[in-house]
């Protein structure tokens, strides 16, 4: 007997697990136990309960079922046995698979893609993460157009004599769905340009953006709110922030630079995402300085890491480049007092700007560190100019402190002011713009 409507969705994860060799990079580095929790905690983020786990080990996919015969009977007694209404299958289920699956466990099922795509869809606030969703959605469901569902079985006919059962309902739904597609990417189109124009203008004003990566439930969205002290949602959730948010935060030398957060990223992101959020990750390749945020309290957190750095590359960001990324090793306040001397230690061992910052979001530690360890490498790209100011220009002094880096004053007898003052070399013009190259000279005592 199934469950009031009502109540909360009663769903059970599988996860399979092959074991024969060659079954993939993710099955060597990933454990199955940490990909099982992984899987759970994509099915807690939508508000599902959660009424059994397992985790299947596979030889081989079987092409009907993927599962084989034996777990397929001993899961659909743990579905009617726990009254489920919903089976999450961990892995991408063809439409065939989907379909006799649903048939053994008497249940609704739906693999890893569309149940982050779900998840997405709930996240999205802003009309350009609406939108992405929406055509991310549309893509997955033109690709399972196939005669899988049973109310296609109703329509028959189609042209002449060769049309089959559904085929008609299949080539409506097909043109329905790439109408929207067509009239959604024109949309984003015009966001994307709207954005663009957004972000030429805060070219014009010199902060440095900074931009925060990392696996899904990281800490990124708390670490954002520590340095900023805004209110940007984080809890513990798979994806508990979709939207890009960006915030000015001062660095202890005084400059203000923009922070940028994003959506996280997680191993086997559905393609029709992948590409989706290419615009969302604009913020990320065009950032001065990227932070790559880890959960070092995590048992994967190396594998984790692969998955961003494999994610950066696809946005053409090398990962191995020191000087425009830090890694920010998060969650120090979970480890023991022995786990924590030991991430210190082998932090301490790199050298220059490979060296990673350890810190805790949630207490705070480390945050001073951080954000020195930012200031300096930001610093590190940018020119020192020395500016001329006559006494009375007190506007033009304010100006500097709001365009960059004031390094230091110097005040001649006559009144005139000497500043050092640091910019990134591009917004030179900008400079001599305000004040003539004559009183602009490069190069500083500071």
């Amino acid at each position: 007997m199934r469950r009031p409507a009502g109540d909360a969705t009663r769903v059970v994860v599988i996860v399979p697990n092959l074991t024969r060799r060659g079954a993939g990079d993710e099955a060597v580095h990933r454990s199955p136990e940490a990909r099982l929790d992984e899987a759970v905690g994509l099915v807690l983020a939508i508000d599902l309960k959660v009424v059994g786990q397992l985790l299947v080990g596979l030889s081989q996919v079987k092409p009907a079922t993927y599962l084989g015969s034996g777990k397929v009977e001993e899961i659909a007694g743990l579905v009617k046995a726990e009254e489920a209404g919903l089976v999450f299958v961990d892995a991408p289920l063809s439409p065939v698979q989907q379909r006799n699956l649903e048939k053994a466990f008497d249940a609704k099922v739906i693999d890893r893609t569309a149940l982050i795509l779900e998840i997405f869809g709930q996240r999205a606030r802003t009309k350009e993460g609406v939108l992405q969703v929406e055509l991310a959605h549309l893509n997955y469901q033109r690709s399972r157009l196939v005669r899988s569902w049973t109310h296609l079985e109703r329509q028959r006919g189609g042209f002449g004599f060769l049309g089959g059962p559904g085929e008609t309902q299949i080539e409506a739904d097909r043109r329905l769905i790439g109408e929207r597609i067509v009239k959604i990417e024109r949309e984003l189109e015009q966001v994307k340009r709207t954005r663009a124009l957004h972000r030429a203008s805060r070219k014009k004003v010199p902060y440095p953006v900074v931009a925060l990566v990392g696996y899904t439930n990281a800490g990124k969205s708390t670490l954002f709110n520590r340095l900023t002290r805004a209110q940007v949602m984080a809890q513990d959730l798979l994806f508990a922030t979709l939207d890009p948010t960006l915030r000015a935060v001062q660095l202890p030398g005084g400059e203000r630079v923009i922070l940028s957060d994003t959506v996280g990223f997680i191993s086997d992101l559905p393609t029709q995402l992948v590409a989706a959020f290419r615009a969302t990750l604009e913020e990320v390749i065009e950032a001065d300085l990227i932070l790559h945020v880890r959960d070092m309290s995590h048992e994967d957190a190396e594998a984790q890491a692969l998955d961003v750095e494999q994610v950066l590359g696809d946005l053409d960001i090398d990962p191995d480049d020191d000087h425009r990324l830090i890694e920010v090793w998060n969650k120090i306040d979970r480890l023991d007092d022995e786990g924590k001397a030991r991430l210190f230690n082998t932090a301490a061992r790199r050298e220059g700007d490979a060296r990673p910052i350890p810190v805790s979001a949630l207490t705070g530690e480390g945050m001073d560190v951080l954000l020195e360890a930012i200031a300096r490498r930001i610093a590190s790209g940018r020119i020192t100019l020395q500016v001329k100011l006559p006494p009375e220009d007190g506007e033009g002094l304010g100006w500097l402190y709001r365009h960059g880096e004031v390094l230091g004053r110097d005040v001649s007898e006559d009144g005139v002011q000497r500043i050092a003052f640091r910019i990134a070399p591009e917004r030179r013009g900008l400079v001599v713009r305000r004040f003539g190259a004559g009183r602009v000279t490069q190069g500083g005592n500071h």
